[in-house]
């Protein structure tokens, strides 16, 4: 079955790093958009970051723009997200999602890994 395990969340120190992982399973990787979404506390969930294809074009955040950094592996169907100089208000659970490029549009969602960025 389709399967999206994030992990590499964790706590971090403030101007910290860390690299979030999606590894996926159950469908066709390539031909599937992935972003990653993230939800803090009593906040709504939002995109962070996206992209469409290996190599190909990548969106994000304005308040990630600069910091953070997805990319893809499709050799290995996984998808990343390099965290740089994390701020406090990063704090949240962080969530893998795939989006089928073609029809029928499928959507899929992982579990979540939570970052905390705290001194």
């Amino acid at each position: 079955q389709v399967q999206l395990v994030e992990s590499g969340g964790g706590l971090v120190q403030p101007g910290g790093s860390l690299r979030l992982s999606c590894a996926a399973s159950g469908f066709t990787f390539s031909i599937y958009a992935m972003s990653w979404y993230r939800q803090g506390p009593g906040k709504e969930r939002e995109l962070v970051a996206g992209i469409i294809s290996a190599g190909g074009s990548t969106n994000y955040a304005e308040s990630v723009k600069g910091r953070f950094t997805i990319s893809r592996d499709n050799a290995k169907n996984t998808v990343y997200l390099q965290m740089n100089s994390l701020k406090p208000e990063d704090t949240a659970v962080y969530y893998c999602h795939a989006r089928r490029r073609v029809a029928p549009m499928y959507t899929h969602w992982g579990q979540g890994t939570q970052v905390t960025v705290s001194s």
